[in-house]
């Protein structure tokens, strides 16, 4: 890559990585562009599907919920859109920030076994679309669907998009959001939690850094990156909150003592007391925008 996707920056440092959830060790290259920050995989593997094994997190079957228990959520729900707050899940507070209603066509790119669509089904909503090329197999499900396809091949238009964890196993990011603006209703948002160069824990130990992730993560920004991409393609782009965990810590200290994510129990690892510490500084840095993942909210125009 001689200049930068996002900026047309020409100025990279390199890094050296590995594969280190599984343990598998190979090398990987990324470019990180000292002006936006973005970082870039060298040399994408023509076979990704080797990274995504059937013991890959998001695979797992999604856990149903019984009849009382949907019509309970729903209530929760419901209670919660009359401003009563019955400890929400995470995704009330994400939805609180968008103009969607039980009506809106919504699409999750990545959507893994679909457990967030599950979820909204229960609350709810009626159209919902998961998409997922690494899915075993395409499922229609009682208020949802999963579809074995390539976000670059979706033909339907949607009021929300989002993307949990999945922008940055995505290559291209200028594609990407000629994408997005292809398949946005006028009006339409855009939701994207994502790995963040902005994050202290990347500034210290860099190719050991739990998110980098190689070589499953393709593209991973910097809140710069996003805002250059939001102006170049015409969509507003209107809050960001940091939302990074514990993992950032613990997940990194095990990449520097040799030990994968996958079969290693952190317990073992970690004291009771460190672990509650790793939670207290997630809470701090997120408070001061430098933990590793944000959430990204986007507009288009009427």
């Amino acid at each position: 890559m001689k200049e930068c996707e996002v900026c047309g920056a020409q100025d990279f440092s390199k890094i050296q990585a590995k594969e280190r959830m599984f343990g598998l060790n190979d090398p990987f290259e990324y470019l990180e562009c000292n002006s936006c920050k973005g970082l870039f995989l060298q040399n994408i593997p023509e076979d990704l599907g080797k990274y995504y094994p059937a013991n890959y997190y998001s695979f797992g079957n999604y856990a149903k919920s019984n009849s009382l228990s949907k019509a309970l959520k729903k209530l929760r729900y419901e209670a919660f859109e009359l401003g009563i707050s019955l400890r929400p899940p995470n995704y009330f507070d994400w939805l609180s920030k968008l103009n969607v209603s039980k009506k809106s066509k919504i699409a999750d790119i990545g959507c893994g076994n679909g457990q967030l669509l599950a979820e909204l089904s229960y609350c709810g909503f009626k159209s919902l679309h998961g998409y997922d090329p690494f899915l075993n197999e395409p499922i229609n499900s009682q208020g949802f669907s999963l579809n074995k396809i390539d976000f670059f091949d979706i033909e339907e238009k949607y009021d929300l998009v989002m993307f949990h964890h999945a922008f940055e196993h995505i290559p291209d990011p200028v594609h990407c959001f000629e994408k997005l603006v292809e398949i946005l209703n006028p009006g339409g948002e855009v939701l994207i939690r994502v790995p963040v160069t902005d994050g202290e824990v990347w500034r210290e130990y860099r190719e050991f850094w739990y998110q980098l992730d190689a070589p499953r993560h393709l593209f991973i920004p910097h809140t710069k990156s996003m805002k250059i991409l939001a102006e170049r393609f015409g969509l507003d782009l209107f809050h960001i909150s940091f939302d990074s965990f514990d993992s950032q810590f613990w997940g990194t200290e095990l990449y520097k003592r040799g030990k994968p994510y996958v079969g290693t129990l952190i317990e073992k690892e970690f004291s009771q007391h460190e672990l509650i510490n790793f939670k207290k500084m997630a809470t701090q840095y997120n408070a001061n925008s430098i933990g590793d993942q944000a959430c990204f909210y986007f507009r288009k125009d009427t």
